[in-house]
């Protein structure tokens, strides 16, 4: 019989093997309030959507403050 998949699109496809992608968070300014989310990232400061608070450059201000990245604590909504 010949299958619709080849091996390795159907390993590729197979989700038991991969780990689930944690929720994006959400980082507040402990200074002023300002809000990074993971999600939208900040484009206007070359930070793509999507990218994760670790990786954010460690020499980040807030953009409306400018606290130091340590000055940062994720929050829960």
């Amino acid at each position: 019989m010949i299958s619709k998949w080849s091996r390795s699109e159907a390993q590729r496809l197979d989700m038991t093997d991969t780990l689930p992608v944690p929720p994006y968070r959400t980082w507040m300014c402990q200074v002023c309030g300002w809000l990074y989310e993971e999600a939208a990232g900040l484009p206007e400061a070359g930070i793509a959507p999507g990218t994760r608070w670790e990786d954010v450059p460690a020499d980040f201000t807030c953009p409306e403050c400018g606290a130091p990245k340590q000055d940062f604590e994720v929050v829960d909504f």
